[in-house]
């Protein structure tokens, strides 16, 4: 995940239909929880609010390799949401104006990953990738 600048975030259109963008998340958390912080007049606002479950696909062509954390977005804040920011954020929302943007915070509940490089291949009949399932 630290490998990748961007990711893809999935959200469920208002026809329940995946809906897939590039987004610029802060490095995970201790716990992989993500921040994303998005423009409050987007699409993918509605979608969050309607139904909150998301996936986040990252890949490192390098490597090659990718994580996909599946979880749940929640909106940050408050103090926590300028907690949650980063610098490359600057030139799309001001730290020092929440209102201009609206943060999330993903909470996996469950994660897949296949990086060959990092001993994790997962089953190489099935190609069915590492899982860790989050309580």
């Amino acid at each position: 995940m630290s490998a990748s600048r961007y990711c893809t975030l999935v959200t469920l259109g208002p026809k329940h239909e995946p809906q897939a963008r590039i987004v610029d998340p802060m490095e995970p958390g201790a716990s992989f929880e993500v921040y994303i912080a998005t423009n409050p007049r987007s699409r993918k606002v509605d979608e969050i609010r309607k139904d909150p479950r998301v996936t986040l696909l990252y890949f490192d062509p390098a490597a090659p390799g990718y994580a996909t954390v599946i979880g749940r977005a929640l909106e940050v804040k408050g103090a926590l949401k300028t907690a949650h920011y980063k610098k490359e954020w600057l030139g799309f929302f001001a730290r020092d104006s929440p209102d201009t943007y609206t943060l999330y915070k993903v909470l996996p509940s469950r994660m897949e990953v296949m990086s060959p490089k990092d001993g994790l291949s997962g089953d190489p009949r099935t190609w069915r990738p590492e899982i860790i399932d989050f309580k």
